[in-house]
């Protein structure tokens, strides 16, 4: 099993971990490891402070979130992809994760610790798989003009 670790470059690991387990249902830390002395890449750090938290998001899917030190910020170069079955599923994890509204961008977005997020419509995923290429085609386009995704609008793209 693979463990995603978000870096927390600001010593928010604990927060991360917290926050992300209210988001995302059937979700629970797991585990919370200390350093055991200072780390002496994060400014301030003291002995027992945060090092590591393990928690589990939609029952299944292992992450983690590392108190590492200023080295490393997160990009949208590697981004989580949220499944969602209604309009109701997607509004609910914009409204959740978006930090910036202006700055998302088809179904993308960037939460408060700087992590990207996809949304992944299960309407937009099975008309990519059975439909036509021409039917596709016309659903790449109306998606990638979209700033906010709309399950209505992805329905009347496939269908027109």
């Amino acid at each position: 099993m693979l463990t995603t670790c978000l870096w927390s470059p600001t010593n928010q690991a604990l927060e991360m971990a917290e926050y992300y387990c209210s988001v995302f249902p059937d979700s629970h830390i797991t585990t919370t490891g200390l350093y055991d002395e200072a780390n002496p890449h994060l400014p301030g750090s003291q002995k027992w402070d945060v090092m590591i938290v393990e928690f589990t998001l939609f029952g299944t899917d292992q992450f983690a979130t590392l108190n590492g030190g200023p080295y490393f910020q997160h990009s949208c170069a590697a981004s989580w992809m949220i499944p969602c079955s209604s309009q109701e599923e997607m509004d609910y994890y914009y409204n959740k994760l978006s930090a910036v509204p202006e700055a998302e961008m088809c179904g993308w977005m960037t939460d408060k610790f700087g992590v990207s997020w996809q949304l992944n419509p299960t309407n937009f995923v099975e008309y990519m798989k059975t439909g036509t290429p021409e039917w596709k085609s016309k659903l790449m386009k109306a998606t990638m003009e979209m700033k906010r995704l709309s399950w209505d609008a992805i329905e009347t793209a496939y269908n027109s």
